[in-house]
C-alpha cells in the first residue's frame, strides 16, 4: 500500500462497513417475508453472483478463474466463510437485532484480523501486536460492548 492510495483504500473499506448492517437488515428482512432465510440467502448469492460474472466479463478476468494445484487450498475457502456470514446473520440478524449482531460481527473481525496480521496469516502483510496496539483492539472490543448495552 503507498501513502497515496491510504485514504482511497480507508474510503472503500468504510463503505464496504456501511453495507454490512444494511446487508444484514435487508436480508434479515427478505428471509422473514419469504419465510425462509435460506432462500433469501440464494437470491442474494444469486445476484452477486451476477454481478460478480459481470465485473470478471468487463474486465476481461474470466479466463482466471480456475481450480488448480499450484494455489494452494486454504485461498478457495473464502466462499465458506461469506456463505456462513451471510446464512447466519439472515436467520440471525431478526431475532437478536442487527446491531447485536453486527456488533458480535465486529468483535470477531477485530479478534481475527489481529492474529492475521501478527502471524503474516495465509500471505498477508505482517503488522505486529505490540501492546499500543493490542491496548487499541482492547479499546475497541470496550467500544462494542458498551455501545451493544442497553438499559
Amino acid at each position: 500500500m503507498t501513502a497515496n492510495n491510504a485514504p482511497a483504500f480507508a474510503a472503500i473499506m468504510l463503505l464496504t462497513g456501511v453495507g454490512i448492517p444494511i446487508l444484514a437488515a435487508l436480508n434479515g428482512g427478505l428471509g422473514a417475508r419469504l419465510g425462509s432465510p435460506m432462500a433469501a440467502s440464494m437470491i442474494l448469492f444469486g445476484l452477486a453472483f451476477l454481478i460478480a460474472a459481470g465485473g470478471a466479463l468487463i474486465t476481461g478476468s474470466l479466463g482466471q478463474i480456475r481450480f488448480t494445484a499450484d494455489i494452494p487450498v486454504q485461498f478457495y475457502f473464502g466462499g465458506l466463510f461469506v456463505a456462513f456470514y451471510v446464512i447466519a446473520v439472515t436467520f440471525i440478524a431478526p431475532k437478536f437485532g442487527v446491531g447485536n449482531a453486527i456488533f458480535f460481527v465486529l468483535v470477531g473481525q477485530l479478534i481475527s484480523a489481529a492474529v492475521i496480521d501478527h502471524f503474516a496469516l495465509f500471505g498477508s502483510l505482517r503488522f505486529p501486536v505490540d501492546a499500543r496496539r493490542f491496548a487499541g483492539i482492547a479499546l475497541m472490543v470496550a467500544g462494542v460492548w458498551l455501545a451493544r448495552r442497553t438499559g
